[in-house]
Parts: structure tokens; sequence; C-alpha cells
């Protein structure tokens, strides 16, 4: 399945190219402006409270980065009431990306305690979509995550930035780590929907590719968006209206067979 982003998808390749980038530039300028104000963890708002009709979500950031990079996302996802959407920060220091998706376990129990709620819905961005899948895939987590949703997540792993190798957290999203072993191992039974999106133009994924969920044990819906690079996949507004229609689609994981993979346009 392929989203097109008006003004790039029909361009060629190299206007389309960059065209990208300079809106990852515009974004990068604008998120580093805003990066400030998402630093400090959210503290939880309408406590004890219910969730509203559809199914709370969670909102996780990617590596280095805070709440801060989902201000527009959340926007549309909160329109017209009917959702709470929450943001976690997971420590800056994180070292292992297991003892984040631990973290991230406490963190989803408690929110389902306040907000009446047995299961909830996931969306990632870069890191935060891998935290996100190895607590559904290899924490249980999918008794709790009805729909996990990823952007620009190096599922298969990434071989951007070798010089980078000396941190242990990005060793660990390289093809060959121990970790992204752990995401190919079968995971039978597995509860949660998963839909992944993912660009061409996503500078932090080599190749582009590694952000689609390739298992034949998870319910996997991989979706392209043209013209566009990895920030903005958190920020755009047809991604952003994607992303609701992705978290209002199918339910329980019985009614679909394993591995069903929409098609890239």
């Amino acid at each position: 399945m392929g989203l097109s982003i008006p003004a790039y998808g029909s361009a060629p390749v190299s206007g389309a190219a960059l065209r990208a980038g300079v809106l990852e530039a515009i974004l990068f300028g604008a998120h580093l402006l805003h990066y400030p104000t998402g630093v400090r963890q959210e503290r939880p708002s309408g406590e004890d409270s219910p969730s509203g009709p559809r199914p709370p979500v969670l909102l996780l950031h990617g590596f280095s980065d805070n709440r801060s990079v989902f201000v527009l996302l959340r926007r549309a996802l909160t329109a017209g009431g009917g959702r709470r959407v929450e943001a976690y920060n997971y420590s800056p220091l994180t070292l292992d990306l297991r003892v984040a998706a631990r973290s991230l376990a406490r963190r989803v129990e408690e929110f389902c305690e306040r907000t009446g709620r047995d299961r909830i819905d996931l969306v990632g961005h870069s890191l935060g979509g891998l935290v996100g899948r190895y607590y559904v895939q290899r924490l249980g987590g999918d008794a709790r995550v009805g729909t996990l949703v990823t952007l620009g997540t190096p599922h298969s792993g990434t071989r951007i930035a070798p010089f980078m190798d000396a941190h242990p957290l990005v060793r660990q999203i390289r093809p060959a780590s121990a970790v992204i072993a752990e995401l190919r191992a079968p995971a039978p039974g597995c509860r949660t929907r998963c839909v992944a999106f993912w660009t061409e133009f996503d500078e932090l994924m080599d190749p582009p590719g590694t952000a689609r969920i390739e298992h034949s044990d998870l319910r996997a819906e991989n979706i392209q968006v043209m013209g566009i690079g990895h920030l903005a996949l958190a920020a755009h507004p047809a991604v952003a209206a994607a992303v609701l229609r992705a978290l209002d689609g199918p339910g329980p994981a019985a009614v679909e067979p394993p591995g069903d993979t929409a098609s890239v346009a």
C-alpha cells in the first residue's frame, strides 16, 4: 500500500529527493527549537478518568529524542476528543533496548489502570517503534496492545552511521545484532496488529526497506509513504491522517491470517 504526499509523489526521483531533504531540514530546525519543551516526563492528565470511546494511545519517541517530536501528530490524534493520547519519554541514558522495553511495560500497565482499559495502542517513531515491537513480541505486550504503529523504524536493522557503533544502543539496531535476531525469532500467537510506515527517502534507514515488518508470525501491514523523509513521518498531516485510519482499522487478530501485508505502490 502506498501513501502519496502532495507535491512530492509525482515528481522525478531526484526532484522528490531534493524536496524531501528541504522539508527534513525545515522540520529539523523547528524540532530543535521545540525540543526543550519535551525534555521532562509528561505528567498524566485526567487521572482515573475514562479514556473515551477509542483505545488510548501511547507515543514513543526515537533515539536521543523526546516527546516533543509528536506535537503535530498528537494534535491530529486527539482531534474530536474521542481518544486519550499520552507520550512516554524513556531515559536518554538508556544503553539497552530491552531495558527501555521493560520500562515501557510498566508504563503501559499504569496507563491501562488509570484509563480503565485492558488494551491500548502504541505509536512509535524510529527507535521507539522497535522498543514497542520488542515489548509486544518478546515481553508479552500483545496482551495489552491492540495496534502497534511504527514510523521509520529499523525492523531489520540499519547500517547508517557506522561511526556511532561505540554506543551500545546503536549496536543493537544493526542487522546482525542480538536484538534484531530476537525479533526475527518465531512469535506464534502474537495478538497485536502491526502497521509500519516507511519511505524510500528515509535518511536513517539503510536500506530504506528495513523499516518494513517482514515476519511470518505477525499480522503486519507495510505502508510506503512517497516523497518525505524520516522526521516528516512523525509530523506530516497526510501521515497523521493515515495513522488515524490505521488505529481505526481491523479488530482482533483472529479475524485475519498471519503475515497479511499490504503491497507497496
